[in-house]
């Protein structure tokens, strides 16, 4: 029963509306300047430039930027290193099972790689979950735009980012020393904890995959991501009480997340009322990350699918079934992850006593 309560109370409020804003406003004008420019084929490559954003949303502002400028580089190399991805079955002459295969082993490499590297770049949010869902989307794309204009376009939202970052230093009142950050020292203890977050990331998301890919192709159902993405939410948290929540919360806030795409859907909008319901979506999201995450996944889910059907059309029907089927194979397998190192010492110590 305290789990159950733990998981549907809200935390206090402290500015959320400040980098809730900044996020909005990093989303949507990049997103609304290329529906004008009818390249809505490159939204994609600004929707995860834009990831930026979320870096360093409490910090000082010298500090926030040197957090963003490192996040947005590792960001840059995951993009660009899916838009190779992508073009690997063409390049290669690979049939689509192999290429799948595939894609599930560079993602899972990418979970455990920038899981580590978020750590030793001290990021918040610390994880791989962002650069997981940016890689494996991205290389999903079957038709890729040239891979110079995608970059730019990455680029560009990135620095963007990095600007609205720091933009209220026009205001007097809003500024912060511009000091600059004290170099990272990383004791032993932390680098041995950056090596185990990230093998747990590797097996999470390579587990989900696999599970998913597998029954995917069964089943008849697709995005086999979504699980990977789902199935490293549980591994963030200071206790195991916190992560099973968050695997929880992720599934109910997928289905109640779903039924608001739903209605979106309903409405029949167009693309730069597409763009708009995105902002506000990242809006929610960030102002509830931090208090209360089965809410925030309520704004997070309409907000991923959107975007993929603003790049890639697809039967909604579809998008909708396959979100809520990888969702809760993604999250049960993070939850079994979090829970397997305390099942394991148990079973050795009954062993020894016995």
């Amino acid at each position: 029963m305290k789990l159950f309560a733990e998981m549907f109370s809200i935390g206090p409020g402290n500015k959320d509306h400040h980098p809730a804003l900044r996020c909005a406003v990093g989303v949507f004008v990049p997103l609304i300047t290329l529906v004008l420019l009818g390249r809505l084929d490159l939204a994609i490559f600004a929707s995860f430039g834009a990831f930026t954003g979320i870096y360093g949303r409490g910090e000082p502002h010298a500090v926030r930027f040197v957090l963003q400028l490192r996040a947005g580089l590792l960001m840059l190399l995951v993009i660009i290193l899916a838009a190779l991805a992508a073009r690997m079955e063409s390049a290669w002459g690979l049939d689509r099972a192999t290429t799948t295969w595939l894609l599930v082993l560079a993602t899972t490499l990418v979970a455990g790689a920038c899981s580590v590297a978020s750590s030793w770049l001290r990021l918040r949010p610390a994880g791989s979950l962002f650069h997981i869902f940016a890689f494996a989307a991205i290389a999903s794309i079957p038709n890729q735009p040239p891979l110079w204009q995608g970059m730019l376009v990455a680029v560009l939202t990135t620095v963007f980012a990095l600007l609205i970052g720091f933009s209220a230093r026009i205001l007097p009142s809003r500024r912060t020393p511009w000091t600059r950050p004290a170099p990272i020292r990383r004791t032993p203890a932390e680098k041995r904890a950056a090596r185990l977050e990230g093998f747990g990331y590797l097996v999470a998301a390579g587990l989900a995959g696999s599970l998913a890919t597998w029954a995917g192709s069964r089943l008849g159902f697709g995005h086999n991501y979504w699980a990977m993405v789902a199935a490293v939410v549980p591994l963030v948290g200071h206790s195991t009480r916190h992560r099973v929540r968050r695997g929880i919360q992720r599934i109910i806030g997928t289905v109640l997340g779903l039924a608001v795409l739903a209605a979106v859907l309903l409405l029949g909008l167009q693309p730069w009322q597409t763009v708009l319901v995105m902002a506000l979506c990242q809006f929610g999201a960030e102002m509830f990350i931090l208090r209360q995450y089965l809410l925030a996944q309520v704004f997070v889910t309409p907000l991923a699918l959107v975007s993929t059907l603003l790049v890639v059309p697809a039967s909604p029907t579809l998008l909708l079934r396959d979100r809520i089927i990888e969702t809760v194979i993604g999250a049960a397998v993070g939850i079994a992850v979090v829970l397997a190192p305390g099942a394991w010492r148990r079973l050795r110590q009954r062993s020894t006593t016995a």
